[in-house]
């Protein structure tokens, strides 16, 4: 008789349900915090294929093996103890993300020092929170101080003299500082002394070096500059005007300055001065070389330790956009070769006179370079794509494809299945990436679709077959994705009308309520219901249209860069109400909210309602609500002034009286990029600020910062709620996407929930997808994403952790019969645990080959499971719905007849390792007594060709030759893997084949069986009566009952799921 543990034959569309069968009275102290949330994990997607901004780079050998620090920009400290090959981040656990510097102690490499907050001060980077030390490799960090330096760009460590380091501080990049310049320890960092303080609030410290043979002998470059949300300066206000940057030396470890200059140093140029990098020749300290940004820009030599300068080269790679390109490195053993970041990296070898491009083949935007001192043809640099390799000193490049530091600012999510993502990234284009592939996301599972530097991405939902892609400044085009065709259908002014303003992010928006309606902004509001064909302006111009943010042309200071990182008075932010079509929200970047409830015919500024918020904040977010037509929130950055907090307010009577949501003791931190509503719990807020991801489950009353699998204090830049699926979708600039696999769980967590001890909560039924084939062998040295678990979400919430009393989880199926059971985790707030929705592996017979096929058991059949928790006296019971996913084109049960196959080659396997036990038993027992025997060679004889006999019998169910089909044997035991891989290769109906070959292996285990059985009844007994007569024991074949006790699971893992699975047919 055939016993099955299968469920109810309907897929029900069940939600889990929250059913307390026994439980405690309710918590009395409710606590909300990033415990509670983050235990639903998140998945990092990648894409390192792109990566993103590299702005230091640090190495060592240790061990006679090389290891690397990479610092991120925005995606925190890496290391890699294998030259490279792979990295792991280390740095996750502290309060920003940004690095400017790295440092490793020369005398003791373990020591590593970072200094945060990049200094390559473009439009877009993050922040820093000090200096961080670790003394284990990186493995832990303690923040030594300089909180307010905001950034830093150099840190020196006196190789004779651990104690004693060197920061170069640029200081804050948006307002004033006295926090700037060269700052001195030497007690390890304990203390800091600022030894060389910049002119004015504005000056700070741009590079600093050391001579390795007088460590008292340094240079440090001082550089003033200012960066506004319309305007940049390095230098003075103009190429003429006063500037504090200058250049000083030190003898004496910093108690005294010199400044150099073109008065006390000959050859230097004459001021007013931008920004300066300095390096001294490691090989011959006496060499030292300058860039000095000028009204004549240039490299400058120096052959007697900064006494006399030559100027050597001014070439526009030397001196081109000294604000993002001011780095010098010198080869360790050869003081005439000097390497250049640029646009392109660019190298010198006859000591700064000339200059060739090496930095081709790499992705370019250069800002550091590391050279091995022991072979200084190898080379590691980083620039805007990530970690480059060479090994021919730079004459050919390999890309490092395993750092996930991707930039992102948008993103978006189709509704295939499984859904793509799509997003748009710093200086690397846009892309679309897979949300899940059969064996993981690897790189090549992303595609680039639209350069420049990318931004706003949108599957077209008229279309499937096409993607609306922008690059800076607005470049819109709309993409074929399969043909890569892009139009480019960016709005142009008409004759007479001046100059369109498009921000550096220029927004783009899809109409909720009519398909093919787009809206994108400059000053005046643009939309197309022709997918671009045409545009129609359907506002005035929205923005302050302040003149004097908008002289772009102006901007640079000593050296003019003029982009579209500069653009000004812009819209930056639109949304249109879901709930009606008429209400269009507009947010500016100097400030001004804007709302039209008449379709665009008429305009409010509604700013002027928002209780104490400053003028000018840039509104970098503005999101109508999915529930209601007044409501809508605004989230204001304003760090361009030098504000780092987050301001974020809503409205519900359409914009006439605002409330903040994030109160000064909310704990949020970092200033605010995005705000969303969730798709279906309206008090179910996601906040991305500068410094991490915020969750709010009482529409903004109280913040926690979701940290799931270590998701990191990076900034988030947008965020995605997928309508379907329920996954939070999030866009971090500096650590590429993650995903927070089915966030229904949030949705239930209420205050009535949170009182509880223990409940579970709701999660959306349980899909087994397709088995399916992919991935590909690449090596180590490649990041794969990860995809979501292959498993049932069992989703539960505690108050408390739980320490003291039993805690598991059981499944049991339809009829009642135990199914599985699983470890919980005792933590408190969310615990998820994975079931796999499959049996526990069959017993196969040991052999001399693996049995791969059978490392799986059969997968559980749809429907309705309950699931037990027990907690010390207390059990809790749900409902989990496991549902055919659905792409498949098999039925019901054509899946069932799969299960049932499945299970019939299962209990063979089963019932097989029984019948190779009871033989091996019997085989070592007739061994065994045969070796006690030698007093009588015959019996023993006896006992041995009886052995042998038995021996044959096994040989004839599994191979005792290595290799399998290929070199060895294949006999039953392989056979039958064999074929129960296939069958649980593809969940739907069997091929007539695969059934019919069961019973022939059956047949073949049973005659072998039948062969065991009659030298059991037929030969034993004579043996065990002269075995009992020789005062020796019986030999006694092991019976099915005592096999079955002996080979069961603890109760921690049961394999049977139900009764019958090692019946025979």
């Amino acid at each position: 008789m055939r016993k099955s543990i299968c469920c109810s034959a309907a897929v029900m569309m069940v939600f889990l349900a929250m059913m307390i069968i026994a439980g405690p009275a309710p918590a009395q102290d409710t606590k909300f915090d990033s415990d509670t949330i983050s235990g639903l994990g998140a998945r990092n997607i990648g894409s390192a294929s792109m990566s993103g901004r590299v702005a230091a780079i640090a190495a060592v050998k240790e061990g006679g093996r090389l290891t690397v620090y990479i610092g991120a920009a925005s995606g925190g400290v890496w290391k890699s103890s294998n030259g490279g090959t792979t990295f792991k981040p280390v740095f996750d656990k502290e309060a920003t993300q940004s690095i400017g510097a790295i440092a490793i102690d020369p005398q003791a490499p373990k020591t590593i020092w970072a200094g945060t907050g990049e200094a390559w001060t473009r439009n877009s980077t993050s922040i820093g929170t000090g200096i961080y030390k670790s003394t284990d490799g990186g493995d832990s960090w303690t923040n030594m101080g300089l909180e307010d330096s905001e950034r830093i760009a150099k840190i020196i460590i006196d190789p004779k003299n651990s104690s004693t380091v060197y920061v170069c501080v640029p200081g804050k990049l948006w307002s004033d500082s006295e926090d700037r310049g060269v700052y001195k320890t030497t007690d390890g960092g304990k203390s800091w002394s600022m030894i060389l303080k910049g002119a004015n609030l504005s000056t700070g410290c741009s590079m600093i070096s050391m001579n390795p043979q007088d460590p008292k002998v340094l240079f440090a470059g001082m550089w003033d500059f200012r960066r506004k949300g319309w305007t940049f300066r390095s230098g003075g206000e103009n190429p003429t005007a006063a500037s504090g940057s200058g250049f000083f030396q030190t003898t004496d470890g910093g108690s005294t300055w010199n400044e150099l200059d073109e008065k006390s140093a000959k050859g230097l140029p004459a001021k007013p001065w931008g920004r300066v990098a300095v390096t001294i020749a490691p090989a011959k300290p006496n060499v030292v070389y300058v860039m000095i940004e000028s009204t004549r820009s240039a490299l400058f030599r120096s052959e007697d330790g900064g006494k006399t300068w030559e100027e050597r080269d001014r070439s526009n790679w030397m001196v081109w956009r000294p604000f993002y390109f001011a780095n010098l490195i010198v080869d360790p053993k050869n003081e005439n070769k000097v390497y250049k970041p640029d646009l392109t990296l660019i190298v010198s070898e006859d000591g700064g006179r000339s200059f060739s491009v090496i930095g081709n083949g790499a992705h370019g935007d250069f800002h550091d370079v590391w050279v091995n001192p022991d072979n200084s043809d190898h080379v590691i640099a980083g620039d805007d794509g990530g970690v480059w390799y060479s090994y021919d000193g730079g004459n050919t490049w390999w890309k490092g494809n395993n750092l996930p530091i991707s930039q992102f600012y948008h993103v978006s999510a189709d509704n295939a299945d499984p859904y793509h993502v799509f997003g748009g990234l710093q200086d690397n284009s846009v892309w679309i990436g897979d949300s899940q592939y059969p064996g993981g996301i690897t790189n090549g599972r992303w595609e680039n679709i639209f350069g420049g530097d990318g931004f706003w991405v949108f599957p077209d939902p008229a279309d499937a077959n096409y993607v609306y892609a922008e690059s800076q400044g607005g470049e819109i085009g709309r993409v074929n994705r399969f043909t890569l065709e892009a139009r480019l259908i960016k709005p142009q002014p008409n004759y007479g009308e001046g100059k369109l303003r498009f921000n550096w992010n220029t927004p783009i928006h899809m109409s909720p309520n009519q398909k093919g309606t787009i809206y994108i902004g400059a000053q005046f509001l643009f939309r197309s219901r022709d997918h671009g064909q045409s545009w129609d302006r359907i506002s005035p111009d929205l923005t302050t249209n302040d003149p004097e943010k908008q002289k772009q042309e102006e901007s640079g200071g000593v050296t003019v860069d003029n982009s579209y990182a500069e653009m000004h008075t812009t819209i930056y932010s639109i949304s249109e109400s879901p709930r009606d079509g008429q209400t269009i929200w507009v947010g500016t970047d100097d400030g001004n909210l804007q709302l039209t409830r008449d379709g665009a015919k008429s305009w409010t500024n509604v700013v002027g309602n928002i209780p104490n918020l400053p003028k000018a904040s840039w509104v970098s977010w503005v999101e109508a609500s999915l529930y209601d037509a007044g409501t809508a929130y605004a989230a204001f950055d304003r760090h361009t002034f030098g504000d780092m907090g987050p301001h974020v307010f809503k409205t519900t009577d359409y914009g006439k009286t605002w409330t903040p949501i994030v109160s000064a003791d909310s704990g949020v931190r970092g200033y605010a990029h995005v705000i969303k509503e969730d798709a279906l719990a309206p008090n179910l807020l996601f906040l991305g600020t500068e410094f991490g991801l915020w969750i709010s489950l009482d529409s903004g009353k109280h913040w926690a910062q979701y940290k799931g699998h270590e998701f990191p204090k990076v900034a988030v830049r947008d965020i995605v709620v997928h309508p379907r699926e329920s996954d939070l979708v999030v866009a971090t600039h500096g650590r590429g996407i993650w995903i927070v696999d089915d966030i229904t769980t949030l949705r239930k967590l209420t205050p009535e929930v949170m009182a509880q001890e223990a409940v579970f909560l709701q999660a959306k039924p349980a899909r087994q997808r397709l088995p399916a084939n992919g991935g590909w062998a690449e090596g180590s040295a490649v990041f794969t994403g990860s995809n979501p678990p292959d498993a049932a979400l069992i989703t539960y919430y505690q108050s408390k952790r739980h320490i003291f009393g039993k805690m598991k989880l059981e499944i049991f199926d339809s009829q009642g019969q135990l199914v599985d059971t699983l470890p919980p985790n005792g933590r408190r707030g969310i615990s998820r645990v994975e079931w796999p929705m499959r049996l526990k592996a069959p017993h196969v017979p040991p052999a001399a080959t693996a049995a791969f096929e059978a490392n799986q058991g059969p997968r559980v059949l749809p429907g309705t499971y309950t699931v037990k928790m027990t907690r010390g006296k207390q059990t809790y019971t749900t409902q989990l719905v496991l549902e055919l996913d659905p792409r498949a084109k098999f039925s019901m049960e054509d899946r069932r007849l799969e299960f049932d196959a499945a299970m019939r080659a299962y209990r063979l396997l089963g019932e097989m390792s029984f019948q190779v036990d009871r033989i091996n038993g019997v085989h070592d027992a007739l061994m065994e007594r045969g070796t006690k025997l030698k007093a009588d060679p015959t019996f023993s004889k006896r006992l041995q060709e009886l052995a042998g006999k038995v021996e044959a019998m096994r040989k004839k169910i599994v191979a005792t030759t290595e290799g399998g089909a290929i070199t060895g044997e294949e006999r039953i035991r392989e056979k039958t893997t064999q074929l129960y891989g296939a069958i649980l290769n593809y969940e739907g109906r069997p091929t007539d084949y695969q059934v019919a070959r069961i019973d022939s292996l059956k047949k073949e285990l049973d005659e072998v069986a039948g062969e065991f059985d009659a030298v059991v009844t037929n030969e034993l007994p004579a043996v065990n009566k002269t075995l009992s007569q020789k005062k020796l024991e019986a030999i006694q074949p092991m019976d099915r009952k005592a096999w079955d006790v002996a080979n069961s699971d603890s109760e921690e893992g049961v394999r049977t799921g139900g009764a019958g699975l090692h019946e025979r047919d």
